[in-house]
């Protein structure tokens, strides 16, 4: 380290042990630290989001023992939706971009409901579900997920646990497709294409 006031090029040596270590020196040390806990954690987060990756591939199994309550009443069973394409959607009433997807996500399910079922799993409560369809009714299905479903998001590829998040699953159950952000028509139709 260059002194205060010593030609540029002119280093401090290295001080004898015991002699206190400047504030200057101990900011240093506080971030040479934290850039190796940094590229610790981000190390991590890399290998984590790998295993995420492949849990997504190996838990979309998960889904077909759930049961969801339906806004209208009744039970959504998962494994009564088996073995057909299925579009999942993640949504809440609280989400602008889930919002504003609705229609085009209803308008999908109407015009290929012989190719594909669509499914809109809510985290949220009952009430605003219920307020949102009384508003804006859509023909395809509709679970409560609740804050559950966020977790559920996460095993089929949402890494990032964030809304809307939608994915497709083949006949097989496998995923085909998915998608964290708002969808269009346009692109949901391009999905069924890879089938």
């Amino acid at each position: 380290m260059r002194q205060p006031g010593r030609p540029k090029g002119e280093f401090r040596k290295a001080q004898p042990e015991g002699t206190p270590v400047s504030a200057s020196a101990r900011r240093r040390w506080m971030l040479a630290g934290v850039g190796v806990l940094a590229a610790g954690v981000g190390a991590g987060w890399n290998a984590w989001r790998g295993t995420a990756r492949e849990a997504a591939v190996v838990n979309a199994d998960a889904i077909w023992p759930l049961r969801f309550e339906r806004p209208e009443g009744g039970e959504l069973v998962m494994a009564e939706l088996r073995g057909r394409p299925l579009l999942i959607n993640f949504w809440a009433t609280w989400c602008p971009p889930c919002i504003k997807e609705m229609p085009e996500l209803d308008r999908f399910a109407s015009a290929h409901v012989e190719r594909v079922r669509v499914l809109g799993l809510a985290i949220d409560r009952l009430e605003p579900v219920k307020e949102f369809l009384a508003r804006q009714p859509v023909g395809f299905d509709i679970g409560l997920a609740a804050v559950a479903g966020s977790e559920l998001s996460r095993v089929l590829g949402n890494e990032m646990g964030a809304l809307p998040f939608t994915v497709l699953l083949n006949a097989n159950g496998q995923r085909v497709h998915s998608k964290l952000g708002e969808t269009r028509y346009d692109e949901l139709v391009g999905w069924l294409k890879a089938l």
